[in-house]
Parts: C-alpha cells; structure tokens; sequence
C-alpha cells in the first residue's frame, strides 16, 4: 500500500546470456519450505515483526518515500498471502531520539501488498537529515537516516552518491552495501539495475559454487516467486545497513523480469511453459514496487526525474519495459530505425529534459553502456570469456546488442541532440556489464578522437555477479591484465576497463568536476570482504572527457 502525507507537526550481461536448456515445465505452486526459507535464519516467531528493515527512496527537496516489509504473524512470510491486515505506524524526526518529531501517521500492511508498506511524506526542509521508524503492534523497527534533496534553486556546493548494480545473492555476500554504509557522507545512493536475480539455484552461482541459496529454489515466475525473492533479499544485514543509512535511488535492468528482458519477452523465459510473458513482467514489476522504496513517476516504469538544486539533475531509464527485441549479433539490424530501446515517449522526455536542464550536471542513470564498443583483435583464450559474459559469438567479433550498440539509431538520435543543443556536462552512469570503465561518449566511434564527444560515462563493476577472471576461472587480475591494453586500442574513447573485480563507486560532484572513485572487495564470497579504493576518473565541466585523477575524493 502506498499512502501520500504531509508533515503534520511542525514544519521541518555478462551473466549466462542465452539458454543452454530449455526448461520443460512450467513453475510449481510455492511450497512452504522455499518461502520460510526467505526469513532470517534464527527469526522470531512472534509477531509482528519487522524482519527486512525498513528503508527510503527517491528523496524531494521538501519530501522522502519510507518503505518497510511487517511479518504480522509467524505464518505472514513473503509471498504466502497470509496473514491479518495490520496497522503500521509511522514517525519522522529531526533527531536519533525521536524528541522533535515533525511528521506522523499510519498505514495498513495487509497480504495484498505482500505486507509492504510505503509512505509517502512531504512538508520537510530541504537538504535535511531526518530519522523515521516504523512501529505495529507495540514492536519498533530499527531507526533509519534519510536525507531529502536540496531545494531547486539552491546553490549547493557538493553532492555524494554511492554506486551500486548486479548483486547476485548465490555469488556472494554484498561487502559492498556495508562499506558504503560504513561511509557516513552520502547524500543518497543509486542502485543502476539487477537489485535481485531470477535465476534458480546453482543456475547462475560463484564460478558455478553456490555461495548462499536463493529463496524459492525455482526460478523466478509467478508474483509469489517474486516476492519471495525479493524478501529473501532484504534479510541481508550489509543491504539493510544501507538502506538504514541513506534514501536509495535505483532503477531495474533485466535480471528484476528475466535474463535480457524487453518488452515482449526475455532470453531467460519460455513462453508457454513457463506462462505467457504479459503475466510474469506484471508479477516482476508488481513485486518491485511492493519492495522498493521507487515512486513510479509514469505507472508501471521506473523512468523518472530528480533534482539536486543547481548542481545536478538526475534522470532515470527504464530500459526495459518498452524497447525492441534483441537483435542478431552481426545482422546489421542494429542500425534499423524502427528499433528502439527507449520507446519513443522515454526518448523524447529525456531528449526534453536535458535540453530544458539548468543545473550544472546532467546525471542519467542508465543501466546498460552506451559508449561503443568493438572487440577488436582478441586472441581466442580472451574472446571466449569475454563473448559468454556480452553475449556474442564465439568464433567471430560483434556487438552486445543487449546495449545501446544494439540500438545505434536511439544512441545517434540522442548524441546528436546534445551536439546541436551545446548540451554538455552530461554524465552517464551505468550498470550491468560487471566490468568498471571510464568512457567518453563519441558520437563517431570510428573517427574518435577528431570526433567529438558528447558525453561522458562511468560503469560501475558487479556487487557479486561473475566477471571474465569468474568466467575463465584463473586468478583475478589475469584476464584484465591482457584484455584491457587491447580492448582500449580498439575503443580509443576507452580511458579504463577492468574486467576481473568486484565492488562499488563514490561519484563526488562540485562545479568544477565530476569525479567517481572505484572500489574493489578483496574477496565476494567472504562474509567480512574488505574494501579498498582502486581507481579515480573525473570529466572537468565543459570538457565532455575523462581523465584520471590519483586520489580519492
């Protein structure tokens, strides 16, 4: 259920990419077993409870969304349809002690909504920290930190926002979620798509080894599914350390529907056998809005926009719900204007938007890469890790058309409009490749660098998801080490590639600059993984290009 208030006292793919077997049957009723297997191990039986944190999103200048999951009674896990309608109270305060609280109210959590709750508040100060918690049935949930966004004409000297995408829960614990939450200094942080993962279990593992087992077994299909994973999720103490820390602001990819989904199916998703498409994207985006803390600005996408006073405008993709299907790699339809991944209306809003912005920064947070990129001359033992994880062919070069390579008359269309509009200072951050990058964004790859760019772009590598050392299977750094000299000879808009390690970013943003550091984990499958800064890159304002910069913000 979601509910909207005003403040009333006071006034402040590189995953497996194509099926190797078809599955032969369709999904099963959810037992018992898989969904009380998505509660914490050692959870309390008495109820009410709230045992997957609480959490906010998409912070306005005078407003947040709060989210929180109650388990009304022992039998009320995700995704079962059981349990009472319960009510859920909520408080914001401006302090941890909740002695000057500005904002109250309630909500009713019932099986309809999965018992999620969100509220939607407004009435507070702009650029302010703010305390909330959840209480049902006299228990308290644990007292989180949000932080609304600045006012719209505020001359706001810095922004901090962590950066997140591909948390696969078989492959490993998510250290990264708890070194961002170590941190202290975010003003938000973005999760860039892949939040969970579809796939059943051992499907789609560490190097194949099952770190931790997913919550159902199956994969993913039906609105139970669904919620249940996304419960099994939120059970994780790094994820809910963050979410206790700071608003999340996220956006889906594939892995939230099926394996390279769009609009009228998916790679990982067989029609029939597993129910028809319309069915099982319904049950997907449902289950996201139930458990994310995400205001839907247009109903049933995450493309949306927010504002960070004069500094920054962040504008939010979905890249999924209404784009083309996937083409041949190699067929040359990639070029067919009738081919979009953006649908015409997202198209022409971001289009507008960004022509209309007057902040300093034009942030897009967009979930598969938009530079170009060719292989080029790889040798056989670093093309083939490197063709399972993009999903091209083997035995020859291509494209991933899971990207904007694979929609170049979307990507032209919209380089060209920040060329002819002088359009500059426009950054994209992106997900889903489980490699980190640093790019500028040409608009003739094939003439760069007398070709201008347009744009710049930051990739942010996987939390847990396998990588090309994950896929060869030799030691990290080994596969980087000889691919990444060669893939920046290629792609000379290329100013860095990782292809081997796993972690999180920090962008930093001034006037002056835009910087992201990259921060690598020393191993994902261990619960206690430390975190270390490995790379900075920053576009100075009016440059559109990147350069490395040696310390971290």
């Amino acid at each position: 259920m979601t509910s909207r208030y005003r403040a009333t006292e006071g006034v402040n793919s590189p995953f497996p990419r194509r099926r190797t077997v078809v599955k032969a049957a369709a999904a099963t009723a959810v037992l018992a077993g898989p969904l009380v297997a998505a509660l914490p191990a050692g959870a309390a039986t008495e109820a009410p409870a709230f045992l997957h944190g609480v959490a906010s999103g998409d912070p306005l200048p005078d407003g947040v969304l709060l989210w929180t999951r109650v388990t009304p009674t022992a039998e009320a896990v995700p995704g079962s349809g059981l349990g009472p309608d319960t009510e859920v109270s909520w408080t914001v305060a401006t302090d941890k002690s909740f002695t000057n609280i500005v904002a109250k109210g309630s909500l009713t959590a019932t099986a309809a909504s999965d018992h999620t709750v969100k509220a939607d508040i407004r009435g507070l100060a702009p650029a302010t920290d703010y305390f909330f918690r959840f209480s049902a049935g006299g228990t308290d949930s644990p007292a989180a930190r949000t932080r609304t966004a600045p006012a719209a004409d505020a001359n706001v000297t810095g922004l901090r926002f962590g950066v997140v995408t591909c948390a696969n829960w078989e492959a490993g614990y998510f250290s990264s979620y708890r070194h961002l939450a170590a941190r202290g200094d975010l003003d938000a942080w973005l999760h860039l798509g892949d939040y969970i993962y579809e796939y059943k279990s051992g499907e789609y593992a560490a190097r194949g080894t099952v770190v931790r087992p997913h919550a159902p077994l199956n994969e993913i299909i039906t609105l139970a599914d669904y919620r249940t994973r996304h419960g099994r999720y939120k059970t994780d103490p790094d994820l809910q350390a963050l979410h206790l820390k700071a608003p999340v602001i996220a956006i889906w990819d594939d892995h939230e529907f099926a394996d390279n989904a769009w609009s009228g199916g998916a790679v990982n998703h067989t029609e029939g056998a597993e129910g028809t498409w319309t069915a099982r994207q319904a049950a997907a985006k449902q289950a996201y809005f139930e458990w994310m803390p995400v205001r839907p600005a247009i109903a049933g996408t995450t493309y949306r926009r927010l504002r960070f006073g004069k500094l920054a405008d962040l504008s939010l993709l979905d890249l999924r719900s209404f784009r083309s299907q996937q083409a041949s790699s190699g067929s040359g339809s990639v070029d067919d204007p009738d081919r979009t991944i953006t649908g015409r209306a997202q198209l022409d809003w971001l289009k507008a938007g960004l022509k209309a912005s007057d902040t300093k920064w034009r942030l897009v947070g967009n979930s598969v890469m938009i530079a170009p990129f060719v292989i080029g001359s790889l040798t056989a033992d670093l093309l083939k890790p490197l063709a399972k994880l993009l999903d091209l062919p083997q035995d020859g070069i291509g494209v991933n058309t899971d990207q904007w390579d694979g929609y170049t008359d979307d990507r032209r269309e919209l380089l060209a409009h920040l060329r002819s509009n002088a359009i500059g200072n426009t950054v994209f951050l992106t997900g889903d490749i489980h490699m980190s990058w640093a790019n500028d964004v040409p608009v003739d790859a094939g003439t760069y660098p007398l070709s201008a760019s347009a744009a710049t772009e930051f990739v942010i590598t996987s939390v847990t998801s396998d990588n090309l050392d994950d896929i060869a299977k030799v030691p990290e750094g080994t596969v980087s080490a000889l691919a990444a000299p060669l893939i920046q000879l290629a792609n000379r808009h290329v100013h860095w590639v990782d292809t081997d390690r796993h972690g999180y970013g920090v962008l930093d943003i001034t006037a002056d600059r835009a910087q992201m550091d990259y921060y690598v984990l020393s191993d994902r499958t261990s619960a206690t993984a430390t975190s270390s800064w490995e790379r900075s890159y920053r576009t100075r304002s009016g440059t559109q290009k990147v350069e490395r910069t040696y310390d971290p913000v």
